[in-house]
């Protein structure tokens, strides 16, 4: 869970999640999203990969992107499960 939660800790991977999360994108159409080299996203995308947030399949020359969501959400009932979280309400 620990590379879940590096993953997780960068402001990109988390856009880029975000992304995912309403469709399945290429590499190109992710970095169309922001100013960053093609290496510096490929860092992130190899990061994501290795937590196991994202998927990916090839079609030709082209890398599509898939969300992970049950590994996301695997993630999240974690950290609620340590803090003991009963609600996201509960202020407790």
């Amino acid at each position: 869970m620990k590379t879940v939660y590096e993953a997780l800790s960068h402001p990109v991977r988390r856009k880029i999640l975000k992304l995912l999360r309403e469709k399945i994108m290429s590499a190109g159409d992710i970095s169309d999203n922001f100013q960053l080299s093609k290496s510096t996203l490929t860092g992130h995308f190899l990061v994501l990969k290795a937590a196991d947030l994202v998927e990916t399949e090839r079609s030709g020359t082209t890398i599509f992107y898939s969300l992970k969501l049950s590994v996301l959400e695997s993630a999240i009932a974690a950290l609620i499960d340590q803090f003991d979280i009963k609600s996201l309400g509960d202020d407790k």
